[in-house]
C-alpha cells in the first residue's frame, strides 16, 4: 500500500481541502464534478471512496471440477453474488449433484439458470439484514442445545437423540458460512460496516467467536458418533449424574460465554475459569468410576468426558476476547 503525504491547504473562505494523487484519479477515471463519498471513523480517521453503483452484482465463474463443491464454498465466503459454473461439453450428474448439495448447505445460495453445460448461482439474501450478532447468538442456541443432548444421549443410550444431535449440525454449519460471507463484506465494504456500526477490529473479534462456536458443535457431533459406537449402552446412574452434572456447567459455561463477548463483561468471563475448575473436578471423579467399567468401555467413557471439559477451553477463549 503506498502512502503520499499532503499538505493541508485552505481557500480564502477558510474552507480545508487536500488534492487527490493524480495516479489514483486518473487510474480510476475520474473527472471534474465526480462525486466521492467521505467517511469519518474511529480515532479521526477519513476514508475517501469511489460513488459507484453497488447493485452491480459481484460475479465469478468456475469450472466444473472434482473440487466444485470446496469451490462453491470458498467463493461464496469470499461475498461473491454470482457464481457461473461451467463445462466444455456438460456437467456430468456427479458434479450437478454436488453442485446442488452445496448451494442448499449454504443460506441464500439458489440456482437461478441450469442446462447441460452451464448452472448460475446466485447469492439472492440482503447482508443488511444479517447482523453478525444475530447470526452469531443463533448458531450458539444451536450448538448450546446440540451440546445438552449429546451427553443425554451417551448417558441414556439414545440413539435416536444422537442421530438428532448430528443432523443439527448442518444448520450449525450454515450459519458459520453465513457469519463468515458477513465479516468478509463488512470488512471489504466500508460503507456497509459503517451502517451496521461494526469496526475492522469487531470483525476479527466476531471471526475468532464464530470458530469457537464451530468447534463447540464439533464436540457434540463427536459425543454424539460415541453414542452411536455404543448401541444403545446405557451408563450407570453413578455416572450418568457425573456427566450431567458436567452437561450443566457446559451449558452455564456456554451462555455465560456468549454474554460476556456481546455485552463485553470481563467480570462473566472470569467466572467462566472457575466453572472450568469445577468441570476439572467432576472429570477426576469420572476418571475413577471409568476405571471400573469393562475394558472396551472405560476409553469411550474417558474420551467423552474429556470432550465435555474440552467444551470449557473454547468458553475461555471466547470470553477471553473481551477487550
Amino acid at each position: 500500500m503506498k502512502c503520499e503525504l499532503r499538505k493541508v491547504q485552505q481557500t480564502t473562505t477558510g474552507t480545508y481541502f487536500v488534492c487527490l494523487p493524480r495516479e489514483w484519479a486518473e487510474r480510476h477515471k475520474l473527472h471534474k464534478g465526480d462525486i466521492l463519498s467521505v467517511y469519518e471513523a474511529e480515532e479521526g480517521r477519513l476514508f475517501i471512496d469511489l460513488e459507484r453503483d453497488s447493485a452491480e452484482p459481484k460475479t465469478t465463474t468456475l469450472n466444473a471440477g472434482p473440487n466444485i463443491g470446496r469451490d462453491i464454498i470458498s467463493r461464496y465466503l469470499l461475498g461473491f453474488d454470482v457464481i457461473h459454473i461451467v463445462a466444455s461439453e456438460r456437467i456430468d450428474c456427479a458434479s450437478r449433484q454436488i453442485i446442488k448439495e452445496t448451494a442448499g448447505s449454504l443460506v441464500g445460495l439458489e440456482i437461478v439458470e441450469e442446462n447441460s453445460a452451464q448452472i448460475m448461482l446466485q447469492c439472492l439474501l440482503d447482508p443488511s439484514g444479517f447482523p453478525p450478532e444475530k447470526i452469531l447468538c443463533r448458531n450458539h442456541a444451536i450448538v448450546t442445545s446440540m451440546n445438552r443432548d449429546a451427553l443425554i444421549s451417551f448417558c441414556t443410550g439414545d440413539l435416536t437423540l444422537a442421530k438428532n444431535v448430528i443432523a443439527r449440525d448442518d444448520e450449525s454449519n450454515r450459519l458459520y458460512f453465513l457469519l463468515v460471507r458477513i465479516l468478509r463484506t463488512l470488512i471489504q465494504d466500508f460503507r456497509f460496516s459503517a451502517k451496521l456500526g461494526i469496526r475492522p477490529i469487531d470483525c476479527l473479534d466476531y471471526r475468532i467467536a464464530a470458530s469457537l462456536v464451530e468447534e463447540l458443535g464439533d464436540i457434540s457431533v463427536k459425543i454424539a458418533k460415541k453414542t452411536l459406537s455404543f448401541d444403545g449402552y446405557r451408563l450407570n446412574e453413578s455416572l450418568q449424574k457425573l456427566l450431567r452434572s458436567v452437561s450443566l456447567l457446559c451449558q452455564t459455561a456456554q451462555e455465560e460465554a456468549l454474554k460476556s463477548f456481546i455485552n463485553k463483561d470481563a467480570s462473566m468471563a472470569q467466572n467462566i475459569r472457575n466453572l472450568r475448575a469445577k468441570a476439572y473436578a467432576v472429570y477426576s471423579e469420572i476418571e475413577k468410576l471409568a476405571k471400573t467399567q469393562p475394558p472396551d468401555m472405560m476409553p469411550q467413557i474417558l474420551a467423552v468426558a474429556s470432550y465435555a471439559v474440552q467444551t470449557f477451553e473454547y468458553c475461555v477463549d471466547l470470553g477471553d476476547l473481551v477487550a
